[in-house]
């Protein structure tokens, strides 16, 4: 008779896509639940702060941005931390019920704090759902089809943004800005919250399994808080890399979320029009991620870091050297391309770098740094637009991005297993030592 410790467990934790589709799938639905909460708000909140709060200054309109990113950024680091902790499910069941109140705070705002507000709720709902997502994909399907795995997981979030934010401006366009578009965003919440607590499984014991499969690699003591967040922010080069790509990456976003559909109202468009423009760019960027991310498992993760923050730099410029509706539709569809490159490849190299047993943790500090670029590119972009206009705003972000992408070239070591020397990339034990070397140790 076998002992429960022994071979009868591993039939109850297998790693792969195939043998956890069930729980993956419903994994995608849920994030395109958590893309919808925030799409909702990319064509119609920057036109709320003109329109209906009067807000003259673009630093103060962007302040919804600025809270939502502070926020989400913290968010990303308790799921993680936490995640590792407690457990998954826990953490998305409270994402969900924090998010529950955001569209009705939305919906009857009488003055511009409470949007403000609403986007504190918003971001701890982004931030708590969208990383134990994230977690719990990278958990079930091991390490061989990661990148696939991240691109169908952010093409999920970010066809739902694009689909809630042209069917909010649609609603907008008959109904008004208020309330009508805003009750997606019930149905949302509601659906995430009772899938997540009905039918979501935890997976930690998918990460504890994937650990047992690396010998030689397990951590000698557990690594504390400190030692995974030195080591994510900067002391390993390529998970640095990473993090400075993901903040300038959601930098160029926010200041996307928050100045297009002003530069694109002030060139003559109508809102209808503006929805279309303002769902297109994240409509490509999420379904260009089902090719990216799988493309990054065979060609590896630094190609489409480098070159996506290339491409997207040009969507920009293109967007500030031209007017009208076509060429900016040309600009988003480049932009969204870009980012396709690059966004689930990120997340796809923290995976390939980190352990199991901290992964967790090293996502939320990633994303800590990555949607730090909301609140900062909001507030950077937002100052410049109120000096100098919102085409000198908009090329700031397009010079940071062409920067960064060329910081990834420089200092990036390739992630993807067996390219650097024959050995894993995973790191076993942060400590400072070896570290120094990128991503091989």
């Amino acid at each position: 008779m076998q002992s429960p410790s022994g071979p009868e467990r591993a039939p109850a934790v297998r790693l792969g896509l195939r043998e956890n589709w069930h729980q993956f799938a419903l994994l995608v639905l849920i994030n395109a639940f958590v893309g919808g909460m925030v799409g909702l708000e990319r064509t119609l909140v920057p036109l709320l702060a003109e329109e209906e709060f009067g807000l003259a200054s673009r630093t103060i309109a962007l302040s919804f941005i600025v809270a939502f990113g502070v926020v989400k950024a913290l968010a990303n680091l308790v799921a993680g931390r936490f995640s590792d902790r407690i457990g998954r499910k826990q953490i998305l069941v409270v994402g969900w019920l924090i998010g529950l109140p955001v569209p009705f705070l939305i919906m009857f705002a009488p003055a511009w704090e409470w949007i403000v507000f609403a986007n504190v709720l918003l971001g701890v709902n982004q931030g708590l759902c969208w990383s134990t997502t994230v977690i719990m994909k990278i958990d079930l399907v091991g390490s061989a089809r990661r990148g696939f795995a991240m691109g169908l997981n952010e093409a999920a979030g970010y066809l739902f943004a694009a689909g809630a934010a042209l069917a909010s401006g649609y609603l907008a366009s008959i109904y008004g800005l208020r309330p009508e578009p805003f009750y997606l965003g019930v149905v949302f919440a509601a659906a995430g919250l009772i899938l997540s607590i009905g039918f979501v499984r935890d997976t930690r014991d998918h990460a504890r399994f994937e650990a047992t499969l690396q010998p030689g690699t397990a951590p000698r003591t557990p690594p504390s808080f400190r030692d995974i967040f030195l080591l994510t922010s900067w002391q390993n080069r390529s998970l640095f890399a990473t993090s400075q790509a993901g903040l300038v990456n959601n930098l160029n976003d926010g200041m996307a979320w928050g100045l297009f559909p002003l530069f694109f109202a002030a060139g003559g468009l109508s809102i209808d029009q503006v929805a279309i423009l303002a769902a297109l760019y994240p409509g490509v960027w999420g379904l260009a991620q089902l090719v990216t991310g799988a493309l990054s498992d065979r060609r590896g993760r630094k190609p489409f870091i480098a070159g996506g923050m290339g491409v997207q730099s040009i969507g920009i410029f293109l967007i500030i050297a031209t007017t009208g509706f076509w060429p900016w539709a040309s600009g988003a569809v480049i932009l969204g391309l870009g980012t396709a490159m690059v966004y689930p490849t990120l997340l796809a190299a923290i995976g390939d770098i980190a352990h199991p047993e901290w992964r967790a943790s090293s996502v939320g500090v990633y994303r800590l740094w990555r949607d730090g670029g909301y609140a900062i590119g909001a507030l950077l972009t937002g100052v410049v637009a109120d000096l100098s206009g919102l085409r000198w705003a908009i090329g700031l972000g397009g010079l940071l991005t062409l920067a960064s992408g060329i910081v990834v070239a420089a200092v990036m070591a390739e992630t993807l297993g067996g390219r650097q020397g024959g050995h894993p990339p995973t790191i076993s034990h942060p400590t400072p030592a070896p570290v120094e070397h990128g991503a091989s140790q």
